[in-house]
């Protein structure tokens, strides 16, 4: 089997809010994530999104979710894919939609939403909320500094450990019940 590409994330945690904000109002839209399977990568128009993700439709040790608001679910705001490591979540790629990127974006709070998920399927398995995923060498800093993220030595690898996890889950998730919760 071909080795797969392993791709530096390079999202950006510009507010961890408790869903999505509008960046001009300040309007609060409640969240939800669902899962996308091929029969549902025609949702993903490729216009809206830099990285390829019918690449990731095609591993099927992926799983792929789509981040949108409870009053509409056909806007799609951010995705990420997940592999189970049968000890931590792996997020080989998360990204917010085009229009929640940069200066102008339309949400804030997107990325943090779905790193947070990330953490509450981790602690649903039974992996301690870990995850862990590959930055970019100059996003290193910010995810220590807005996700508590930690480095595996000198490497571009990044994991969110048990203590962070929490902070990330109760955050986002009100009702996620976990005994370390």
């Amino acid at each position: 089997m071909k080795k797969r590409e392993e791709i530096e994330l390079d999202f950006k945690i510009d507010k961890l809010t408790n869903s999505i904000e509008n960046t001009l109002t300040n309007e609060v839209f409640d969240t939800e994530i669902i899962q996308l399977f091929s029969k549902d990568k025609k949702q993903i128009k490729k216009a809206d999104w830099v990285f390829e993700w019918d690449k990731e439709f095609k591993d099927t040790s992926n799983e792929i979710y789509k981040l949108t608001t409870f009053n509409n679910s056909t806007i799609i705001q951010g995705l990420i894919c997940f592999t189970d490591k049968h000890d931590h979540i792996f997020m080989p790629l998360i990204e917010s939609a085009k229009f929640n990127k940069g200066r102008h974006k339309l949400y804030r709070g997107v990325a943090g939403n779905l790193v947070a998920f990330g953490c509450k399927v981790s602690f649903e398995k039974g992996y301690d909320g870990v995850v862990s995923f590959i930055s970019k060498s100059q996003l290193i800093d910010h995810y220590h500094k807005t996700l508590g993220a930690k480095q595996f030595g000198n490497s571009n690898r990044m994991f969110i450990d048990t203590i962070e996890a929490i902070g990330l889950v109760k955050q986002y998730f009100k009702n996620f019940n976990h005994g370390k919760l």
